[in-house]
């Protein structure tokens, strides 16, 4: 009896239907970056102050209402008071000079009661403009991103199980559709708690998109085209829909015509329909063998390729078909059952949770590195491609926990060393910052890998799904995190410097996996070598 593959080998690996497949679906991952990492120009904070009234004020006056404070050692406006505007308006009236006839700091002070005046040197308009996220509110913009995270958290929950019961075509089909529908909705939010709603439901589009697209395409292609796409494939059609963005978020400047622009293109997705197959895969596993059957032969006839009378009689659906038939089943508590798992398992959640808070923490706070945003943004898009084509360097030269090690110090040490750096050589900042990015995208793209050789095929899915999980609760928080630099400029590159080395240290006591054949049962994980320093 003949697996999946074995079956299908005589389409070969990359004919003209695998080409098109590994293409499209990269094509349709690319509106995610670029939906995903728009919360940079969407949530920016402009420069502002409070709103002064057209009221009879001197100049003199008008210029001064706004009380001067330092923030990391510079003078600025203050953003949320200034001085009561019936005094100043009575001081004014009487002829008295501020700061000559008047002391500024025996004033009393109020909130911005009548709003607030933007700067629109860099954004025409953001959400923060739109809904008056500022000062008391100013919570309100980190946790817009906290619910994007949250959406993904749910849809990474949802779209697996659905996919599993309706087809991976049409659950990447929809997901498109509910992240194109309710992005373009998001535009006419009256209100931060609609806008809140809305982009929740589009993230949960998002990711259960790229799931889809990830799933599909993994299972379509075999082989090292297979390999190729997930390691990848994916990661770099990612990055440039990330790419893409700095340059259309430089023209549409306003808000709504960005999410317009984002809408746009997604609209690409429709006539992806009639060139992207359903899994055959999936499809013997609910035994509509016919249709796989049709799929298979449209793709022979597509390669040129003569096609057996029949393709699956003998033919199982997956090759781990003698696992799930099982009488041992397994859970989420295997992971933690015995004392090596237990710890294994505990490692990994803290390196993919370092990992992933690092990257959306560094590719969040893009926009602050340099005074163009729009430059340093691209800038942290454009790191992540070679990052990624040297993760593939790295999946098939390197020792995995020697090279998880490395990448996590160079991103922590990089991180740690920004504080160092005077404030005349801002560019050397934004270089160690991308050198931190790449460590992290790079380590990112490995921990996948990395972790499904770890556990055995019995435990590999739960295990990688346990872990992602974890990471994206962690993630939520990272928004705030990068609020931290109101008190301290350099808290959140501590604090990221400070996780990475701790879990590059902890990687050390991982079981090394390159060269090894995949573990089939628990006994064998426990086999595994793990290196332990003398004396523990």
């Amino acid at each position: 009896m003949k697996n999946y593959d074995d079956t299908i080998s005589f389409l070969g690996q990359w004919g003209s239907f695998q080409q098109t497949v590994f293409f499209l679906l990269c094509v349709s991952i690319m509106p995610n970056g670029f939906g995903t990492l728009s919360l940079v120009f969407l949530t920016a904070t402009p420069s502002h102050h409070c709103l002064v009234p057209e009221v009879n004020l001197s100049q003199d006056w008008r210029n001064a209402i706004i009380p001067i404070e330092v923030v990391n050692g510079k003078q600025e406006l203050s953003r949320c008071s200034r001085y009561r505007l019936d005094v100043v308006e009575n001081l004014s009236a009487q002829g008295f000079i501020p700061g000559r006839d008047v002391n500024l700091t025996d004033l009393e002070q109020e909130g911005c009661v009548d709003g607030w005046s933007y700067s629109k040197d860099i954004y025409q308009s953001t959400i923060v403009t739109e809904f008056d996220l500022a000062c008391r509110d100013q919570w309100k913009g980190p946790l817009t991103s906290t619910i994007v995270f949250l959406g993904f958290l749910c849809g990474s929950f949802v779209s697996g199980q659905l996919s599993d019961r309706f087809g991976r075509k049409p659950v990447l089909f929809a997901a498109m559709a509910i992240q194109t529908i309710f992005t373009f909705a998001e535009i006419f939010s009256p209100s931060w708690t609609v806008f809140s709603i809305l982009i929740f439901i589009s993230a949960v589009g998002q990711v259960s998109n790229y799931i889809s697209a990830f799933v599909l395409g993994s299972e379509i292609l075999t082989g090292n085209v297979r390999v190729l796409f997930s390691s990848i494939g994916v990661c770099v059609a990612y990055a440039f829909g990330y790419m893409v963005l700095p340059p259309i978020a430089y023209f549409l400047r306003d808000w709504k015509s960005l999410l317009l622009g984002s809408t746009l293109i997604c609209l690409i997705y429709a006539p992806l329909w009639w060139f992207i197959p359903e899994s055959p895969r999936w499809l013997l596993s609910q035994g509509r063998v016919e249709e796989a059957e049709a799929i298979v032969r449209k793709a022979a006839k597509k390669n040129r390729v003569e096609a057996p009378l029949v393709i699956f009689e003998d033919c199982i659906a997956y090759a781990d078909e003698t696992e799930m038939h099982s009488k041992e089943q397994h859970n989420i508590f295997d992971l933690l059952r015995t004392k090596n798992i237990r710890n294994i398992t505990l490692i990994l959640c803290l390196i993919w949770s370092t990992l992933n808070t690092g990257y959306y923490g560094l590719s969040l706070n893009s926009a602050e590195l340099h005074a163009n945003p729009y430059i340093s943004s691209f800038l942290s898009a454009a790191v992540e491609v070679p990052a990624y084509i040297f993760c593939w360097v790295v999946v098939r030269y390197f020792p995995r926990r020697l090279s998880v090690t490395c990448l996590l110090l160079l991103g922590g040490v990089s991180l740690f060393l920004i504080q160092l750096v005077p404030q005349s050589l801002s560019d050397l900042a934004v270089a160690l910052e991308m050198v931190g990015k790449f460590g992290l995208s790079t380590g990112s793209a490995l921990i996948y890998i990395y972790t499904a050789e770890i556990y055995p095929t019995v435990l590999r899915n739960t295990a990688t799904g346990t872990c992602s999980s974890v990471c994206r609760v962690v993630t939520c928080f990272m928004p705030f995190i990068l609020k931290l630099s109101v008190y301290f400029k350099y808290l959140p590159y501590i604090i990221l410097g400070t996780l990475s080395v701790v879990s590059a240290f902890a990687a050390l006591f991982l079981p090394e996996s390159f060269g090894r054949p995949l573990p089939q049962t628990i006994q064998e994980m426990h086999k595994r070598e793990r290196w332990v320093p003398k004396g523990i």
